[in-house]
């Protein structure tokens, strides 16, 4: 995909503009995602909120359902989503997430997600279903 492409497919996503998602990567078998961890988006310390994980996690795994659709289907919502928190990410951190469909099917997807540090450790791992509308 052109950057203006990949520009256009975050921007599909109002809430993922809050985050200041950045979409490096989008293919059918693969999403790749960033955002630089801000002070507005941290919790007590000035570590990594799980919200903001989380929604950076959906963000990805929702592309990937969105480029999977079967024919005829007018858009995927997230049925279901669960995250396991790792480690932390400080302010300042720059986490690429990276989804992967587990299976993609007529009705019902599954998407993991793997939050990473730029220095490649793992922040948090999601596996979410999204639903072909």
């Amino acid at each position: 995909m052109s950057p203006d492409q990949l520009k256009s497919m975050a921007a599909s996503m109002p809430f993922a503009g809050v985050i200041g998602l950045e979409v490096l990567e989008a293919a059918q078998e693969k999403v790749v995602v960033r955002a630089e961890v801000r002070a507005d988006l941290c919790t007590a310390g000035g570590i990594a909120h799980g919200g903001f994980l989380m929604t950076l996690a959906d963000c990805a795994g929702a592309l990937g359902a969105f480029l999977n659709l079967p024919e005829g289907s007018k858009g995927t919502t997230t049925t279901e989503s669960k995250t396991n928190l790792i480690a932390a990410a400080p302010t300042g951190s720059v986490l690429t997430a990276t989804a992967t469909p587990v299976t993609v099917g007529r009705r019902l997807q599954v998407w993991q997600t793997r939050v990473e540090r730029q220095d490649g450790k793992l922040v948090s791992l999601t596996t979410q279903s999204q639903m072909n509308l």
